[in-house]
């Protein structure tokens, strides 16, 4: 089947035309005869509703079309924990898929879950329930029932492939040096950098807790301990934006770095003996460009067959880890090597489902050390920890390296975020339009980035979006994985050939094939969860009045090195959310799996 095929069935059928590329991008080729066999696939498109799906399935199907069709039922299930997903969880109670199914008509509520089981793209994930002391210590009390849950197996998989991951990593670690050599390493140092030093060398698996500039602080000098006694170790980054920025610093304080040569893929990064690899994480496991994946999905040329060639690996910024991505770099460990992951305490959870650090905490299973934080060095950190400690409060500005500017409604929002942009901040402060990124809680709305984006291209790069809605000179954000890049990375558009994107990225110029450039999005805005990760001199954060949180708040502040233009469309909500919504608990299972 071609992609006339596809649109011909939605032109017959009254689907929007828009939807064509998305499901196309989603089902992969042969999309149209795949919906003739079973029009309710179309619920793995995002944005499809079931009603829209069983409209679509009745023009397909006609009278064949029922509420209890074994394949709606199997879609309609796939679609709530593709939603509990989205949400963050990994789990969902059986109970609630029930309920929900009966809320959408399917009459066998059980069959269509043990339909959906049969398709082995849904698994069972029985729990075992918490251990309860008073419970045990009475003669008559019954044991409590394991809980049925279910959860995707693109989802459920990697995460019991991580818990492994880390009980191997923690299981074949032995310390990296004897102690003469770290009593050595540690001499001079804070009490807490001390301890994270002896952590990292000593177990297998550790986790850092601080601010993002104690991080990457920290994380240099576990590294370049390790690197001068002879040891093989790398600082990975989110993005290779933020691996270019981290070199940068490090040889202001005078660390040798490598990780900044050539973009191929397999290029030695390792530079003098003693240097210290900093490189973000995409390209740390060498995407591959050719490999067959899943739609939306990159294959990766590191994991259990060839892992890192390195002894310590240390993320300072790993908050942002899904359990999928997570599975991939723990795989990529060889036995032995010994893992850091650091993240903020209160952090933004990843965009994708899981919560990796936090449950690794809970677990108890690894060492956590908090690092002292720094005293607030600048009005932008000071305003970002009073955020992180639940209030909004004025900070002295006089460099104005943070501006408020109220906004009455969404439409004004967008016009302030535009002379910011392209005026205010490059006049006033001499920050380039190309250091200065925006940033917004969501794509959707009339605030979104969605909406930013368009209003910001119409000003800074106007054009007809020849290229598969790009034109040269727009900034773009890798939205789902590419080869080429990782997602939240921005570039330029420099032209195209042959249907190919040339976009120059941090890390260097990549060619995006016509196939891939769904995946990207205009990036002069992005969301805080794509933005995450990469620090910009200057950020404009727009926050309206939904979608808001502690921790979302915190971390669109933190994003800002120089300047940061807060674009207030929230009125007291803001406050509100700062001081009272933390981010929604997510049902997961590392914490169990890992210990067990």
């Amino acid at each position: 089947m071609t992609d006339s095929d596809l649109t011909d069935l939605f032109a017959s059928t009254g689907v929007p035309a828009s939807f064509a590329a998305r499901a196309a991008a989603r089902l992969g080729a042969g999309a149209a005869g795949r919906l003739r066999e079973d029009p309710w696939r179309l619920l793995r498109v995002p944005g499809v509703r079931p009603q829209q799906a069983d409209h679509f399935a009745r023009q397909v199907l006609g009278d064949a079309a029922k509420p209890d069709d074994p394949r709606r039922g199997r879609a309609l299930v796939e679609h709530l924990l593709t939603e509990a997903a989205r949400q963050g969880h990994t789990a969902t109670p059986l109970a609630e898929v029930e309920s929900a199914l009966g809320g959408l008509g399917v009459p066998d509520a059980r069959k269509a879950i043990d339909d959906a089981l049969d398709e082995a793209e849904v698994l069972s994930l029985t729990e075992e329930p918490e251990f309860d002391e008073a419970a045990f210590e009475d003669d008559d009390a019954e044991p409590p029932e394991p809980e049925e849950t279910l959860g995707l197996a693109r989802w459920a998989l990697p995460e019991e492939a991580a818990a492994e991951g880390f009980q191997r990593l923690n299981a074949t670690a032995s310390p990296l040096l004897d102690n003469a050599a770290i009593k050595e390493a540690r001499a001079g140092l804070p009490e807490d950098r001390s301890l994270a030093l002896t952590a990292s060398l000593r177990t297998g698996v550790c986790l850092l807790r601080g601010t993002l500039d104690d991080l990457a602080e920290t994380a240099l000098l576990l590294a370049r301990a390790a690197t001068a006694n002879g040891l093989r170790a790398a600082v990975v980054t989110a993005s290779e934006r933020a691996a270019a920025d981290l070199r940068s610093e490090a040889r202001k304080v005078g660390v040798a770095v490598a990780g900044g040569s050539s973009p191929q893929n397999g290029t030695d990064l390792r530079g003098e003996a003693d240097d210290v690899v900093v490189v973000g994480l995409h390209r740390l496991l060498e995407p591959l460009e050719d490999a067959a994946a899943a739609p939306g999905a990159v294959v990766f040329a590191r994991g259990e067959q060839r892992p890192f060639e390195l002894d310590l690996v240390v993320l300072p910024d790993a908050a942002g880890l899904d359990v999928e991505l997570c599975a991939v770099l723990v795989e990529a460990c060889a036995d032995g090597t010994h893992l850091v992951l650091g993240g903020e305490p209160g952090a933004l959870p990843p965009s994708g489902p899981g919560h990796v650090l936090g449950d690794l905490a809970v677990s108890e299973t690894v060492p956590v050390v908090d690092l002292e934080p720094a005293a607030a060095a600048d009005p932008i950190a000071a305003l970002t920890a009073a955020v992180r400690a639940g209030g909004l409060v004025p900070v002295e500005a006089p460099g104005k390296e943070v501006v408020i500017v109220p906004a009455a409604d969404p439409r004004e929002a967008v016009h302030r975020t535009v002379q910011l942009v392209t005026d205010s901040i490059p006049r006033a402060l001499g920050i380039a339009l190309d250091d200065v990124q925006v940033v917004a809680p969501a794509a959707s709305g009339e605030a979104g980035t969605a909406a930013l984006n368009a209003a910001l291209k119409a000003r800074v790069n106007p054009g007809p979006g020849a290229y598969g809605g790009f034109d040269p000179g727009d900034r773009v954000v890798v939205a789902a994985p590419l080869p080429q890049a990782a997602v939240g990375e921005t570039g330029t558009v420099t032209g195209a050939e042959g249907g190919a994107l040339q976009i120059a990225f941090a890390g260097g110029t990549a060619d995006v094939p016509a196939a891939l450039t769904g995946r990207l999005r205009h990036g002069w805005a992005v969301t805080v969860a794509q933005g995450r990760g990469t620090r910009r001199p200057a950020v404009v954060a727009v926050l309206p009045d939904a979608g808001l949180s502690r921790p979302l708040v915190a971390t669109a502040f933190g994003l800002a090195r120089r300047h940061l233009s807060v674009v207030q469309a929230a009125g007291p909500a803001l406050a509100r959310a700062v001081r009272e919504t933390n981010a929604p608990a997510r049902r997961t299972r590392l914490a169990r799996l890992v210990v067990q």
